[in-house]
């Protein structure tokens, strides 16, 4: 219910809270004691939320080291002190070094709209060997724009709300 600090620059597109609030009724069963990935994290509010309602660990993935800096002031202003990593760098890179570590139960990922379309579909593909065998990726996308499904994820559902798409996988 707290009202999170948001970027002041172009090229970050925070997910509404309609949407967010759409995401987490989805995936309310899954979320106590998940491990989580949110990539692309902007500043923080899908991680966030995960953690709110009671993720066992967040990864937090953004290249622009001010959303970073916005996503640890947001931990701050609700008193998050642990439970989370935050990554800086490319989403790809950075799912290399998380699968190493340990796979994740939700991989979380929302890339600005106007991204290469390329790098969208490199972070589905690495994205793949971080979710574990029961696990989900879900991808939120302009509704315009259609995402190209690696062959070792299953397109299970789609949910549109306005020009938004939330793509829910699974592992094949």
């Amino acid at each position: 219910g707290r009202r999170l600090k948001t970027p002041s620059w172009d090229g970050v597109r925070p997910t509404s809270d309609k949407l967010r609030e759409t995401l987490f009724n989805i995936l309310a069963p899954r979320v106590e004691g998940a491990r989580v990935l949110d990539g692309f994290a902007g500043p923080g509010a899908i991680g966030i939320e995960a953690l709110s309602r009671g993720a066992g660990h967040v990864t937090f993935i953004e290249r622009d080291r001010r959303a970073s800096v916005l996503i640890e002031m947001n931990l701050a202003l609700c008193g998050v002190k642990q439970g989370y990593t935050i990554e800086h760098g490319d989403v790809a890179s950075a799912l290399r070094r998380t699968r190493r570590d340990a796979a994740c139960d939700l991989v979380l990922l929302d890339p600005p709209y106007d991204i290469d379309h390329d790098t969208v579909t490199q972070a589905l593909e690495v994205a793949v060997s971080c979710v574990t065998a029961v696990g989900l990726l879900v991808l939120e996308r302009a509704s315009r724009r259609e995402v190209v499904v690696p062959d070792a994820l299953r397109r299970v559902r789609d949910v549109t709300s306005g020009d938004s798409t939330l793509t829910f996988f699974s592992r094949v």
